[in-house]
């Protein structure tokens, strides 16, 4: 089983401007995201936490752990997308300035694909029959599930919120999406 777990919020994120790898930290409500799925998994039993190794899914991913206490491991494969030279601007004027959704510099669809896919190959033949918390980020999360639910869910589809959770499991050969964007555990944030 791998929990996905979207990092908490940034202060980009709360004024709607794209971050993709450009390294910002949690806000105030990320952080307190963060503990909301702190103390939604105190207690449950996991092996292992996988965290991008940007600031922000790093904090979420050592705010989760302060309660579980368990190794946590940087992968930089689930990096989040680069946007280019989109990144720190508006859904307003990225439209404005690149109306066909096209960003100079911007990591292509296919190579988010194959890196991600990869990562998450990686993560199970390294760590079999292991219960893994994976903290990344929303292009990361939905291209998984875009991939896993060919197409029905993820990119396009979904739109994941900070700290939302999705349980994905490869059994028989397959992976399996048992639940996504789950964030009846983050309350009134």
């Amino acid at each position: 089983m791998i929990c996905l777990i979207r990092h908490g919020e940034t202060e980009w994120n709360h004024l709607g401007k794209i971050q993709g790898k450009t390294d910002i930290p949690l806000n105030e409500t990320g952080k307190k995201q963060a503990k909301a799925c702190r103390d939604h998994l105190e207690g449950s039993d996991w092996d292992l936490i996988i965290s991008s190794p940007l600031q922000r899914a790093k904090q979420t991913a050592e705010i989760i752990n302060e309660k579980l206490n368990l190794p946590l491991i940087e992968m930089e494969i689930f990096q989040e997308r680069s946007f280019g030279d989109a990144e720190g601007l508006t859904l307003q004027v990225r439209q404005e300035l690149y109306p066909n959704g096209e960003y100079p510099g911007m990591e292509s669809k296919v190579s988010l694909t194959d890196r991600v896919m990869n990562g998450m190959e990686e993560v199970i033949a390294t760590y079999p029959n292991q219960k893994i918390l994976l903290v990344a980020h929303g292009a990361v999360i939905n291209e998984i599930l875009s991939v896993m639910s060919d197409g029905e869910i993820g990119t396009s589809k979904t739109t994941l919120l900070n700290a939302c959770i999705s349980n994905v499991q490869f059994i028989e050969n397959k992976w399996k999406i048992h639940n996504y964007n789950q964030t009846e555990h983050l309350g009134n944030l």
